[in-house]
């Protein structure tokens, strides 16, 4: 079992972001100087994927022509000798193979994730969210895959959250194969309290078979109306083998603006060129409070 191929679904009108998502892809909100998707797609390399789909609508054109060449911008840079950011300019374009396919309907995460299914063909692939944003020593979707890899079956990404929250997210029933990682045999999303199964919650990083397909074809709406993916996951980890990893990392929801700023703020401060005056900067706001 090979994990090759990722998934990225960005379809989503960023209505928590408004005003600004209004024209701008809240993927591209960038996160001091990079785009919040650039992450992402900067943590499916790191751990080994090749070739990247994003699920994309007819507003979010943007996307595409950021991870493109863009060659007048390039020799500008270069007959000016900025070196270092023509550089950054042309990483972003040789990241991985990207490719992109739209979600023609807003009919929820799982209709966007069964809009892969030509290019993932018979393999298993990632998945990562295009709202959620890690900082980890290793790559959380690369420990996804090991975990996948090692018990050959899928995996879905989990920590413990507080149970006054946990009607939020997804919970996860789990028995406990080794350290941080378990047997899924079961979930449910956004829990009344009397459906919880346990404060595991799946945050935004899964390992799917190619199985679950057949299942999102078929899948009648759930929550909100929408074809949920966890209502697709429920029924595969009945029929197949899935497993729950405890993830080492801080996920962050950039979907919404508290989110952002918290991300925007650590990532600013670990940043060479704004972490000591943002220190400063910060230290200075606290004294006049």
């Amino acid at each position: 079992m090979k994990v090759r191929k990722a998934v990225i679904p960005a379809a989503g009108l960023g209505t928590r972001m408004l005003p600004a998502t209004k024209t701008v892809p809240k993927e591209m909100l960038p996160l001091v100087d990079k785009p919040a998707i650039q992450y992402i797609i900067e943590e499916a390399v790191a751990a080994g994927i090749e070739d990247i789909l994003i699920v994309t609508n007819r507003a979010k054109s943007a996307m595409d022509d950021y991870f493109d060449y863009y060659p007048e911008l390039e020799r500008r840079l270069e007959s000016a000798g900025k070196e270092k950011e023509l550089e950054e300019v042309k990483k972003a374009a040789d990241l991985a193979n990207i490719f992109y396919v739209r979600q023609k309907e807003t009919k929820g995460l799982g209709h966007a994730i069964s809009r892969a299914r030509r290019f993932v063909g018979d393999e298993p692939f990632a998945v990562l969210l295009g709202d959620d944003v890690m900082r980890s020593e290793k790559p959380v979707i690369g420990q996804l895959i090991e975990a996948a890899e090692k018990y050959e079956a899928s995996a879905v990404g989990v920590q413990e959250v507080a149970t006054e929250v946990i009607g939020k997210y997804c919970s996860v029933q789990v028995s406990p194969l080794e350290e941080r990682v378990f047997l899924a045999s079961d979930m449910v999303e956004k829990p009344r309290p009397d459906q919880i199964f346990s404060n595991y919650a799946i945050l935004g990083r899964y390992v799917l078979s190619p199985g679950v397909f057949d299942i999102l074809e078929d899948l009648e709406p759930g929550y909100g109306g929408e074809i949920q993916l966890t209502d697709g996951l429920r029924k595969l980890c009945k029929r197949e083998k899935m497993v729950a990893v405890d993830f080492q990392g801080r996920r962050y929801d950039t979907g919404n603006l508290k989110g952002f700023l918290e991300a925007t703020i650590d990532f600013a401060l670990d940043h060479p060129e704004t972490g000591d005056w943002l220190r400063g900067f910060l230290k200075d706001k606290a004294r006049g409070l």
